[in-house]
């Protein structure tokens, strides 16, 4: 019973944070207006009417970028929490931490010996 206290605001917080949100996606529903025309109905691809079929296969190049983003995605998001608490983690945490920014740079000259740098 204890515990229940201490969650105590937790849960009016997530009560009120979900009540809130039913109101403002029904309101939103029901005032706003619904008049669909051509124009809203109309697929929209930068300012131009839609050229060409859907289904192109895109340049190989765009997925090595993204390949590459998430190398760097992921760097970033272990580092940050990593460098806070480097001190408390001891060697074991720093060799760890090596491991994976090795990993990561092997990736990374791979996309770089592929030719993902090189933007013809």
């Amino acid at each position: 019973m204890i515990y229940f206290f201490q969650y105590y605001g937790l849960s009016i917080f997530i009560c009120f944070s979900i009540l809130l949100s039913s109101i403002l996606l029904i309101l939103s529903f029901l005032l706003a207006p619904s008049a669909p025309d051509f124009e809203k109905s109309s697929a929209y691809e930068c300012g131009f009417e839609p050229f060409g079929d859907s289904h192109n296969s895109f340049n190989l190049q765009f997925y090595i970028v993204g390949i590459l983003f998430i190398i760097f995605d992921l760097e970033i998001a272990f580092m940050i929490p990593w460098s806070i608490v480097v001190g408390n983690l001891g060697i074991f945490g720093y060799w760890i931490m090596m491991f994976f920014l090795v990993t990561l740079t092997i990736g990374f000259v791979y996309e770089w010996k592929k030719g993902a740098l090189n933007w013809n």
